[in-house]
This record gives structure tokens, sequence and C-alpha cells, in this order.
């Protein structure tokens, strides 16, 4: 097998090369635009779609919600756990079914207006309205009648078990114990949003000035290309700790750019992995101001399981068993990635995946084959998707190869811009189709519930009724032994007996920032990290560090 070699090698005159290239290339958009720098400039990856908190799916647009959005609870700076947000308190039954939440007496919108109970409900039943179209809606079917009013089971709000008892209690009732329902609180599902405003603009609210904040940040300007810049929210409750006063968050595509913009010290941070070039991973490796991490990951293809020949669960397996994932962790990605068959990433409490389809190219054909396609011949044309990026795009053009020569089916790759790619996800307008997901709280089931049949975050098309039972088994088990069984049939079904997906890798987490500059950012395992946390120090000196800090 060929080895893939850096044209850059492994000393840091590689990197002063690379980066005296891009900028004679003039790879470095926005450097001369006008305006007062902020505080602090974070590298967020791709172009926000929006940040309407009960729509968004992407990273991206999470980050920034989550800074100008608090829920009842919030995740907090060093291990993204649960700590309290609004409510500064709460109360759980002893069948630990229902939760009693207290919001604070000093929780204001950054107008001005008191934060009530009411608000609470009237955010998660805006989530869980049919008509919102939330992606993210069946994070909310822990709670009583949340699932029945989503799919319209139900057309009564009321019955959903969420009530406020008073200006500053809210009442919540879950079908069963369900651990991880604080850290669900957190998410950006569960945020507040202001009603009168939403009630006001209708689908646009979001770009309503002033725009009235819960969170620790408010929003002062969103420009296309550009930037998202926040200020800090005088009026939230735990103002005083939070020490930047401005931030930027841009989007970039482009690694190269996004390296030359940190070398250069016109950004602070890059936290989205997407962006750091893999070609000069070992390279970066060496620098103090390059961390890594264990991260909450997983990177997969989804089936379209709707559309032949994806129907047929002979060809997917073949598709998975056709692919050698080491080749692609040691090639293209390099990070440290860790090869899988199946979906969960290993070291959450009380579970250990089960193995679902290695690479196994003989087996595969005898599949492709007994499928009625044999060598591959008569097989149709069919695309793989990924949004733009350099990285991706390698991913893609490795398992193109691994198609063709294993199976004898020529795949085409499709690039696509970020919200073309997630539409056509939703809308099941793809064949195969790149994908990734990070846990949104430490249990398997954040992983696992988003392939339920009536979950929208599935797109795949796939409904597996025993595979649902398995879940709400598990949902319903308060043992974790029993649970953990449970859960593990399930995904067995997912990566090996009947799968819409083909899992790749389990991600390790990356990012650039300088320890001596930045502080109050802590690497975890869900690479949460608040912008409210983060502080910063004046640099010592300007320019470029291209040599081995």
């Amino acid at each position: 097998m060929r080895q893939q070699i850096s044209p850059l090698g492994n000393s840091p005159r590689g990197l002063i090369f690379f980066t005296c290239l891009i900028l004679l290339m003039g790879l470095v958009p926005g450097c001369s635009r006008q305006g007062q720098r902020a505080d602090l400039v974070i590298i967020n990856g791709k172009e926000v779609e929006s940040l309407d908190p009960a729509i968004i799916t992407g990273q991206p647009d999470i980050r920034i919600a989550l800074t100008l959005f608090e829920g009842l609870t919030r995740y907090n700076a060093v291990d993204a756990q649960a700590e309290p947000g609004l409510a500064d308190r709460w109360e759980i039954s002893k069948d630990s079914r229902t939760y009693t939440f207290h919001l604070r007496t000093n929780a204001v919108w950054s107008t001005g207006e008191r934060i009530t109970a009411q608000d609470v409900v009237y955010s998660w039943l805006r989530v869980l309205d049919p008509m919102t179209g939330a992606d993210y809606a069946g994070n909310f079917y822990y709670i009583k009648n949340a699932e029945e009013y989503n799919t319209g089971k139900t057309t009564n709000a009321a019955d959903v078990a969420v009530r406020a008892l008073n200006d500053l209690t809210v009442q919540v009732e879950l079908l069963n114990p369900t651990p991880f329902f604080l850290e669900l609180c957190a998410f950006q599902t569960h945020v507040v949003m202001p009603r009168w405003t939403i009630e006001k603009y209708g689908d646009r609210w979001i770009h309503a000035r002033p725009l009235p904040s819960s969170g620790a940040y408010e929003l002062i300007d969103w420009r296309l290309e550009d930037r998202v810049r926040v200020k800090k929210n005088p009026r939230y409750w735990d103002a005083t700790n939070v020490q930047l006063e401005r931030v930027d968050l841009m989007p970039v595509n482009s690694a190269a750019t996004a390296l030359n913009l940190f070398l250069t010290k016109q950004v602070d941070i890059i936290w989205d992995k997407d962006v750091v070039p893999t070609e000069l991973i070992d390279l970066l490796k060496k620098r103090r101001d390059f961390h890594v991490f264990d991260y909450l990951g997983s990177y997969f293809v989804r089936y379209n399981v709707t559309r032949k020949p994806f129907d047929d669960v002979r060809v997917r397996q073949a598709f998975a068993m056709a692919i050698d994932k080491k080749r692609i962790t040691d090639r293209v990605t390099r990070g440290g990635e860790r090869p899988t068959s199946f979906l969960v990433p290993p070291g959450l409490p009380n579970y250990q995946s089960p193995e679902g389809l290695n690479f196994n190219p003989i087996e595969a054909r005898r599949l492709l084959k007994e499928a009625g396609y044999p060598d591959g011949k008569g097989f149709p044309r069919v695309s793989y998707h990924f949004n733009t990026s350099r990285s991706h795009e390698m991913v893609g053009v490795e398992l193109q190869e691994m198609w063709r020569r294993e199976l004898g089916i020529e795949v085409e790759l499709r690039s696509m811009e970020w919200k073309t790619y997630l539409r056509a996800q939703s809308e099941l307008d793809f064949d195969l189709s790149r994908s990734a997901w990070v846990g949104d709280y430490n249990d398997p089931n954040t992983f696992l519930d988003m392939f339920m049949s009536s979950n929208p975050n599935n797109r795949t098309g796939w409904k597996n009724l025993a595979f649902d039972q398995w879940m709400r088994k598990a949902n319903a088990s308060g043992q974790p032994a029993e649970r953990a069984k449970f859960l593990s049939a399930a995904e067995s079904l997912l990566v090996r007996e009947d799968p819409p997906i083909l899992p790749l890798y389990i991600y390790v987490g990356f990012n650039l920032f300088d320890p001596e500059v930045i502080s109050g950012l802590h690497n975890n395992i869900r690479d949460e990290h608040p912008v409210r946390s983060i502080k910063k120090q004046r640099r010592s000196s300007t320019g470029a560090d291209l040599g081995s800090p």
C-alpha cells in the first residue's frame, strides 16, 4: 500500500512555508474588514443556518445559540455536566419521575422583563409543536404525552406534562426515570426563548433588535460570511462571572485560511476540528497550542433506505464490509481517531457496544451477488453526499476507491454547501451521506434514540419495530445491567443485522488556543466550551509564531 507523505515534512520550516504560501494566495477573507476587534475571536466552522434554538441542528449554530439563551440548567465549563442555570434548585420525586424546578428571582431577559415559568413552558411546547418542524423534538419524548403531541396523536398542548405551578415554579412529569434529564435541560432545545418576540415576528423573530436574551450574551450583529458578534448581557443572573465584553464567532470553510488567521493572531481559538488541516496534524501535534482530547463523537455514513438499491439490507451490509476503516484513519484523518464497527463511543458508564460489520470483502461480494449485483453488474448509479470540506472529501475519495475495488461499483462524490447538505439529509434527498454525531449527554441513548422510527433526526427512512421496542424497554428500565442489555440489542440491529448506517471511526477532539493567553477553556468529551467562562490575557507579542512553541 502506498504511504501518503505530507508535502510539508515534519519540521517547523514546513509550517512557515505553508503560511507564506497561503498569505501569497490571498486566502484571508475578513482581515481588512472595518470595525473594532472583539475581545475574543473564535473560528466557529461552517456558516450558521439559523440561531433559532428550536430548529437548529449543526454544532456551529448550537454553540452560538447557547451563548444567547439558557435553560433551567447549563453546562459546567470543566466537565460539561449539568449545573444550575435559570433554575437555582429543584426537587426530584422518590420515583425519579417528577421534577420541580424553582427559577432564580434575579433571572431576567436582557431587555429587563422577568423570566417566568410560563416562558419555560411556552419554549418547550414550541419545540414540540408539529408546525415548528424541530428535528430535536425527540429530546422531549421522555415527558408524558410529549411524543403524542409532537406526532399529532393529540392536538391539545395542555396534555404535555410540563406545567407552570406559579411564576417561578415549573413541574415536569416523565414517563420513566431518566438519568440524563438534567443534562437535557441544558441542551439548546430546552433553553428559554422570548414568547412575545416570537409571536410578534414569527419565523423571523431571531432578527428582531433588540433581541431578548436569556443567556450570558446578547446578539449585536450577524453578517453572513463574516461573523456573529455578541456582547455581554449585563442583566444575566451570573454576569459578574462573565469575563469578556465582546466576542466574534467567524464562519470559515477553508482549513488553510483558518490556520493562517490563527498563526497571525487574528483569531484566538479554532474549536472546529473540520477546519484544522489534516495534512499538518503530525506537525501541529508538537505545538503547545494544539490540544487533543477524548471526544464523544462518531463519524459514519447514512444510507437512504427508501431508495433502491439501499432498501436491500444485503446491499447495505456489503457496502459496510467493503470498507477498511483503519485505512481511512491512517491515511486521511491521522489525528488518533479509532476505527469502529459500532456507533456509541466507548467510555460511557455501564455500557459496551456490540461489534458491527468489519472489513470482509469476500463476504461483501457474496452478499452483493445474492442481492442481484454480481461483481457490481447492473448496480445503479449512486452518489455520496458530503458538506464542503477537504477532510470530508478525502474520506469520500477513500470510500469511493474501496467500493470500486472491492465491489466493482462506481459511486459519484457530491460536495454540497452546508445548508444544502443539511436540507438534503432532512428531506432524504440522497443515496449515501456523510454523517457525524456528538453526544448531547453522557449516555448511550443520545446516539441510539435518534434512529427510532418517529425521531426527526433519523434521516435514513429506516423503521425497525424491534429496534423501537428495545429502546422503549431500555428507557423504561431502572436497572443499569438490564438497561445496558436492551441498548446493546438495539445497537446490534443498527450496526449489524439491519444497518441504516455505516460506522467509520470514533472522533478524537482537537482545537487550537494558546494556554498562556486563553484560560477557562477546558477540554471535555462533549467538546462543550461555554463562552461565558473563557478568559483572555494580553498577548506578549504580535505576529505569527511559526517556530516550535
